[in-house]
């Protein structure tokens, strides 16, 4: 493959600055709908929705609140900044974005398969990072501050190499948004149980989105002992009330002694004290590394699916207790993740229905 089909490839021809960065890396892109070097090899998107991840949310919803700000005018207001100064939404504080939904306004003459199958107008959800995709925005119509995603007037552009998604009939749009955000996460736990035949599992973060996914996805792969830790009281009732988890527990991440001799006394159903084989990071705020690495038993795994992690605590927090055990980024991406988690909901009608009560608008 020569230089000139990766640029376009990867939309390298979209990087303003640095030059030779990827778009992900990138500081900023160039993000007009029209690009006079790449057009043909470009996927052109009306953008109708974004669905920010929850740890950028979080982060300016913060921030709006310690500035005196009205959230979703705060949230606004700096997404409006942040897309106009980088060419994309790419959270310069937390270093993560979203994904987004819209239609197809124009498919270019050099793309291939399965871009080229697609049709003008009809609706899809991309399943890349919104750190990664030019984007240009007429208007911000609403905020929705208790579903994460923001109504808007836009244009985004869809590189060859980015995938997206179909819309299911069984779901409303803006649920089925919120599940695709992170479908990654259940296909990958599935995969990890059957891999390491993991027996116990422990979810931190077992309420939200990607938890209760995580959940339903290792009850199928034949975890026999499902552990949840979530500190929102809605959330963890929630997650209590599904088919999946052995138990759910309130605590906070950030205490890792705490979590840790509470987690282990209930990670089976002698109650004996024991440590996990998978442990999975969900939760959408920092300095919660070590409460998964205490969790995790000897040559067992952790899997921080969370953007709020740091790999660098991560690393040198496993060494500072020596623990040996695996620890794996959380990749957004997976063959066919999209496909299994729409095939997971509708399956397992109580998770589906909780998405539809959660994030139905």
């Amino acid at each position: 493959m020569s230089a000139s089909s990766l640029m376009f490839r990867y939309g390298c021809h979209r990087v303003l600055e640095p030059q030779g960065a990827l778009p992900q890396a990138a500081w900023r892109l160039d993000s007009r709908p029209e690009h006079e070097l790449g057009a043909e090899h470009e996927l052109v998107i009306a953008v109708e929705r974004l669905n920010i991840d929850a740890a950028s949310f979080r982060q300016m919803e913060h921030a709006a609140q310690a500035a005196g700000e009205d959230i979703a005018t705060g949230v606004a207001r700096r997404v409006r900044e942040t897309v106009a100064s980088r060419g994309k939404m790419h959270n310069p504080v937390t270093g993560s974005g979203g994904m987004l939904l819209g239609r197809v306004a124009r498919v270019g003459s050099q793309l291939g398969s399965p871009h080229r199958e697609l049709v003008r107008g009809e609706s899809i959800a991309t399943l890349v990072s919104l750190t990664l995709t030019p984007l240009c925005l007429d208007e911000i119509v609403a905020v929705h501050v208790d579903t994460h995603q923001i109504d808007v007037r836009g244009t985004a552009v869809l590189f060859s190499s980015g995938m997206w998604s179909r819309l299911p009939d069984f779901m409303p749009e803006s649920a089925t948004l919120s599940a695709l955000d992170v479908a990654g996460a259940g296909p990958q736990v599935a995969r990890l149980c059957r891999q390491l035949g993991a027996r116990r599992v422990l979810i931190l973060g077992g309420g939200g989105k990607s938890g209760v996914l995580c959940a339903a996805a290792a009850r199928r792969a034949g975890a026999e002992w499902i552990v949840g830790i979530e500190s929102a009281p809605r959330a963890a009732q929630e997650a209590a009330a599904l088919p999946y988890y052995s138990r759910v527990l309130s605590a906070d991440a950030a205490d890792p002694l705490a979590l840790a001799q509470l987690a282990t006394s209930a990670a089976s159903a002698s109650g004996e004290p024991a440590e996990y084989d998978l442990v999975v990071s969900c939760v959408s705020a920092p300095h919660v590394e070590l409460a998964a690495i205490l969790c995790t038993r000897e040559r067992g795994t952790v899997y921080f699916f969370s953007m709020a992690t740091s790999f660098t605590a991560a690393a040198l927090g496993a060494e500072g207790v020596s623990k040996d055990i695996d620890m794996l980024i959380g990749n957004g991406f997976c063959v066919d993740h999209a496909a299994q988690t729409l095939d997971l909901l509708r399956g397992e009608p109580p998770l589906q229905q909780l998405f539809v009560r959660r994030y139905s608008r």
